[in-house]
């Protein structure tokens, strides 16, 4: 089967994202930009770890004093509903319902967009707080740890929507559903990320 054969519902393969060399290459060169990641990301939690309780003076906010937790659980929410929203485009994927696909990835981008607006507000209080990138080394961990997550959280929405705008009117095929698959797998991987920073960061921060 090639990419540009025509497909229908009886002919598409049950695993439409690996039915091609060049699908295959595409996770292989997926699973190594993951393995970058995953140590960018251990660095990140390190430092901030190392520097979550390193302030200038007692009169600097440290995490207990600053995080609203309903907030940040409100964001968390909409993350992992996203999540879920990506699986169901790709269960739709596999079996060939490109428009139903095309309405979950939708949703998702749509909760993704409202997480990043949330973590907008977040930050946005928090300068007001005084607690900024430079006021201290846990300003500079905390904002460098989040900011970067946040920061994939955009690019994944803008991967998502560029699929969205070039395959709307193309359709499925074995071109693109590695595309799709490969973005799902990319979004699931920064919601995990996005746990380990809710229990890391705003949960053990709240504890002290």
């Amino acid at each position: 089967m090639h990419a540009e054969e025509k497909f229908t519902y009886e002919n598409w393969p049950a695993e439409p994202e690996k039915s091609t060399l060049e699908s295959k290459n595409k996770f292989l060169g997926f699973w190594f930009f993951l393995g970058g990641e995953t140590v960018l990301f251990a660095s990140l939690f390190a430092t901030y770890l190392a520097l979550k309780d390193k302030v200038p003076d007692s009169s600097q906010h440290l995490a207990k004093d600053l995080f609203e937790l309903p907030l940040t659980f409100v964001a968390t929410m909409l993350l992992l509903t996203s999540s879920l929203t990506s699986v169901y485009a790709m269960y739709h994927m596999k079996n060939f319902a490109f428009k139903k696909m095309m309405v979950w990835l939708g949703l998702t981008a749509l909760l993704g967009a409202g997480f990043l607006g949330l973590e907008v507000y977040e930050f946005n209080n928090y300068v007001h707080e005084g607690h900024t990138f430079t006021s201290s080394a846990f300003g500079s961990a905390f904002y460098t740890l989040v900011g970067f997550h946040g920061g994939h959280v955009a690019f994944g929405l803008l991967w998502c929507l560029t699929l969205m705008f070039r395959n709307g009117k193309r359709g499925l095929d074995l071109y693109n559903a590695p595309k799709f698959y490969v973005f799902s797998l990319y979004w699931h991987f920064i919601d995990v990320v996005w746990v380990f920073i809710f229990t890391v960061v705003y949960l053990m921060g709240m504890v002290g």
